[in-house]
């Protein structure tokens, strides 16, 4: 039997935004869709190889005591282009948070940015070894 890890993938990663709207339009255009899921608060997008759900809640709904702006963990996502990607946030507005940084060496197999949308989120960006690894492995099953 094989093993399987406690924490198996993304799910949703939320953001929280003052203006549900305004953060739905930025995000639609940014990303080229429309969210596939809406009620009141609560906006979703599907994006990525593997569909994983970006949830932008009014920020009403935040818990009590929650950072603002952004703080904590970064949650970063893959991108085939970084140095495209962040320029291209960068003219919708978002604000440099960390700067491009190869965390491997030197090597490029793994390389961050990250920025703050005009909402007060961490949205980092990557390119990564193993995410490339792992999507051509699942598409040679």
């Amino acid at each position: 039997m094989k093993a399987s890890s406690v924490l198996r993938g993304l799910a949703t990663i939320s953001f929280y935004a003052a203006d549900l709207e305004a953060a739905k339009k930025w995000y639609a255009d940014f990303l080229g869709m429309e969210p596939y899921f809406n009620v009141p608060g609560y906006t979703e997008f599907r994006i990525g190889d593997y569909q994983h759900e970006l949830g932008i809640i009014d920020s009403k709904y935040a818990p009590a005591g929650a950072a603002t702006p952004g703080a904590g963990a970064v949650a970063y996502w893959h991108v085939d282009d970084l140095e495209g990607t962040l320029d291209r946030l960068l003219a919708a507005g978002a604000k440099l948070y960390d700067d491009i940084t190869d965390r491997s060496g030197g090597k490029g197999a793994f390389v961050t940015a990250s920025v703050v949308d005009p909402f007060g989120n961490i949205l980092g960006i990557m390119t990564n070894k193993h995410y490339l690894e792992i999507l051509a492995a699942k598409a040679n099953q």
